[in-house]
């Protein structure tokens, strides 16, 4: 499952620097949550940082984005090849 930033946000800017993905951005009013870039830190971190670091726990695991743990490690995969890519 890919996470999703809640109403509850306090746009505090904590989460955003803590994804390795560049998933969290800046949304309307409070930060988003980019599920297609989201791996829960799969293949970084043993859980996912934003939850460790949001001090208003605003932060749950989408349900509407559900995923495998071999999903979000070829997620991963796929991202670091884009952005092995993109330095060349």
């Amino acid at each position: 499952m890919a996470l999703l930033i809640t109403d509850d946000c306090i746009n505090c800017d904590v989460c955003e620097p803590e994804c390795p993905n560049e998933a969290i951005y800046m949304g309307q009013e409070i930060y988003e949550i980019d599920p297609n870039k989201c791996t829960e830190c799969v293949g970084h971190f043993n859980e996912p940082q934003c939850q460790q670091v949001c001090p208003v726990s605003c932060i749950p695991f989408n349900p509407a984005w559900r995923e495998t743990p071999e999903q979000l490690m070829e997620k991963y995969e796929r991202l670091q090849a884009e952005a092995a890519a993109k330095a060349k």
